[in-house]
């Protein structure tokens, strides 16, 4: 998609663009020109256009951009919309996003389809309907996802790209279980997890984005931070709205930014293992966010438990919150 919406804006400068849409623009300097403002009422022109670096910037509105974010803006259009207005060819190929929400989509439909995939929930103790709909829960059985996606003309090679199919065109997520990702409500990966022992648990190619449903809590003065989905998911069931989910115990800067945000307290509830993996990665945590003036604590689990399997084997919300209650710094 990137090589495709590059030579999309070199094919298609800017101010041509915007001369065959009847802007009137003046030379102000060797690459760039002004002229009144095409998104909104003015007098004086503050509409700039780097002729050098194919953006504009009005210095009235504030709004400034590409190509395709001057159509969004011109228009009225998403960015998906924009490239079909721009160059209809690359449209059904154009927005990632849109793809991946498309998969997640049919997951969520095969759902109930296959005993297996809820089994595995009730097995992991997540039985609640409601939050199994809040969280986008899916269910990939292989074999559907490539027919039903070219149907609505997405090709093979982009499916392949994004890692939504193998090269064999079999699904990649074949019997995983699957969580949708988002970021600022767009789905930035997909999350598939094996509801046997064949198949390794993954993401698709890319980046896992910033702290699962953050959201619904970056307002919150207490933040609980677990490791993995099924985590979250049981500590939501529970009753915990305050919880997020870093997914895995290595931190992006994007987590690491949104924890730093405001004055919270971080109680981060890793595995406890036996190898001490999950414990060694929550007490380097606990420093970096100390050092960077947000106060954070360690919620010590029984041995051997993660919060999943803590609630699954008996634990109630009463225990849960007081081991938060005894979380140390």
């Amino acid at each position: 998609m990137g090589e495709d919406v590059e030579t999309l804006k070199r094919r298609t400068p800017l101010l041509d663009y915007l001369r065959q849409h009847n802007w009137t623009g003046h030379p102000a300097s060797r690459s760039e020109f002004v002229g009144l403002c095409p998104l909104h009422e003015e007098s004086q022109p503050s509409f700039y256009v780097n002729t050098r670096k194919n953006v504009f910037y009005c210095h009235g509105c504030g709004q400034g951009g590409d190509l395709i974010r001057f159509v969004q803006l011109w228009r009225g259009l998403s960015f998906r919309q924009s490239l079909a207005c721009l160059d209809p060819e690359i449209a059904p190929e154009a927005d990632f996003s849109a793809l991946l929400e498309q998969a997640a989509a049919l997951y969520r439909q095969q759902l109930d389809n296959y005993p297996e995939a809820r089994s595995y929930l009730s097995k992991r103790g997540l039985q609640d309907p409601t939050l199994i709909r809040e969280l986008d829960i899916g269910y990939a059985p292989g074999g559907i996802l490539r027919r039903h996606l070219t149907a609505q003309g997405y090709s093979f090679d982009v499916l392949r790209r994004l890692g939504l199919i193998n090269a064999h065109g079999a699904d990649a997520l074949y019997q995983r279980i699957v969580f949708p990702l988002h970021r600022d409500e767009r789905v930035v990966n997909l999350y598939g997890r094996s509801i046997g022992s064949a198949f390794a648990h993954r993401f698709l190619p890319g980046g896992k984005g910033g702290l699962y449903a953050w959201e619904k809590v970056r307002n919150c003065s207490e933040v609980i931070l677990v490791e993995g989905l099924f985590d979250y998911a049981a500590v939501r069931q529970a009753g915990f709205s305050n919880a997020t989910c870093s997914l895995g115990t290595h931190l992006n800067d994007t987590q690491l930014r949104q924890l730093c945000e405001g004055d919270r307290t971080v109680y981060v509830t890793f595995d406890i293992d036996q190898n001490q993996s999950g414990q060694q990665a929550a007490d380097q945590l606990v420093h970096r966010l100390v050092v960077h003036g947000i106060s954070a604590r360690r919620v010590l689990l029984p041995e051997g438990h993660d919060p999943n399997s803590f609630f699954v084997q008996g634990g109630n919300a009463h225990q849960f919150q007081s081991l938060v209650e005894a979380a140390q710094p």
